[in-house]
């Protein structure tokens, strides 16, 4: 009984291996693309490869997706997915491969219906990014995480560090009015472990924390927008053009964008994470160093024939005076300006000695005045 299941599974494995050389084939070669939009035979002579937008086309006529989830879809997610309604009940990387493919009929898609955060799973997960790419053998270019969750993305950080494979995080926040991306190099920047969420830092379920009332990210305007600018930030890394963005913020409330980079933490609970950072220090110390050299400024005017001089009209003392205290601070970095001290009022205090006289008194002789 075991022999022939083992038998089964090669089976299994030798038929999946040549669907998706058929694919590949097709891909490269020839073959229907399926319903929706003609494959593209032949680019214009026009498609050249000086300029974003002909790498673009370029992108768009040959790929390969692989798509990764288990859920299925359902009527609530007609409101911020393209999904359609007779594709309810489909699970969603079958109904996302067909609209898709209906679009562009030029890109070759791998879809796996499961979740990558088992066991059994998590090791079929990292074979297909080390060796889905479009040329047998070789790895995917990039791997995008678009979850809701954070022990899937925990699973995608765990196998891009293991693998040193660059990817790209997302998500959008509770309230549905904030979002990110972020793009994660192992070694160079931060992983997800790095600096993690207090969900994640003090291993907190996080199925706890759903409050009732609360929005769970479905506000379709938010997750457009964060989409969009993933999109870009992919496209700016694969054809390599403008700025791509380590961390880029939204939100919504303020039409705000946030942006910065993290660098990683050597004391990451990763230890791939650790691996891949002394990995990139060893390969940055092997690059050729360029002397920074200092050019001196130009001296416009080094006679000074009529005497003329720039003197402040706040001496050192005023200055120092009117300033606060400068607090110790690290090299590189000053304060914006300081809080000056407060001016002890010089008019000394008149004092009157009590006449003893009463009030009556008093009114008494302004009268007479």
């Amino acid at each position: 009984m075991a022999e022939a299941v083992e038998r089964l599974q090669q089976r299994v494995e030798e038929l999946e291996r040549e669907l998706a050389q058929e694919r590949r084939r097709r891909a490269l070669g020839g073959g229907d693309g399926g319903g929706g939009r003609a494959r593209i035979e032949k680019m214009s002579p026009e498609v050249v490869d000086s300029n974003p937008y002909s790498r673009l086309m370029a992108l768009k006529r040959m790929g390969i997706l692989l798509l990764f989830d288990y859920d299925k879809v359902e009527l609530a997610n007609m409101n911020r997915l393209f999904f359609q309604p007779h594709q309810a009940g489909l699970s969603k990387v079958q109904a996302a491969e067909h609209t898709l493919r209906n679009i562009n009929p030029d890109v070759l898609f791998e879809v796996h219906n499961y979740n990558i955060t088992t066991v059994e799973n998590f090791q079929h997960f990292m074979d297909r990014i080390s060796n889905g790419g479009l040329e047998e053998g070789k790895s995917v270019d990039l791997v995008l995480s678009c979850v809701d969750n954070f022990e899937a993305r925990m699973t995608i950080n765990t196998a891009c560090n293991e693998l040193g494979q660059t990817w790209m995080e997302s998500g959008v926040s509770e309230n549905a009015v904030s979002g990110h991306i972020q793009l994660i190099i192992p070694g160079e920047s931060a992983c997800f472990a790095c600096a993690p969420p207090l969900v994640v830092a003090a291993n907190i379920d996080e199925k706890t924390l759903k409050r009732e009332g609360v929005c769970a990210a479905s506000l379709p305007t938010t997750m457009g927008v964060v989409a969009g600018i993933l999109v870009q930030n992919v496209l700016k890394f694969l054809l390599n053009f403008g700025t791509v963005s380590f961390y880029l913020g939204y939100n919504a409330m303020q039409d705000f964008f946030p942006t910065m980079s993290m660098k990683p933490n050597p004391q990451c609970d990763d230890r791939n994470c650790r691996k891949q950072q002394e990995e990139y220090k060893k390969k940055v110390a092997a690059l050729p160093r360029q002397e920074v050299v200092q050019e001196e400024e130009e001296i416009i005017h080094e006679d000074n024939e009529w005497g003329i001089e720039l003197v402040s009209e706040v001496s050192e003392e005023e200055l120092k005076n009117s300033s606060g205290l400068v607090p110790d601070l690290p090299e590189g970095i000053t304060v914006a300006y300081t809080i000056p001290k407060k001016q002890e009022d010089s008019v000394p205090e008149l004092t009157v000695e009590d006449s003893g006289e009463s009030l009556e008194d008093l009114m008494a002789k302004m009268k007479n005045m």
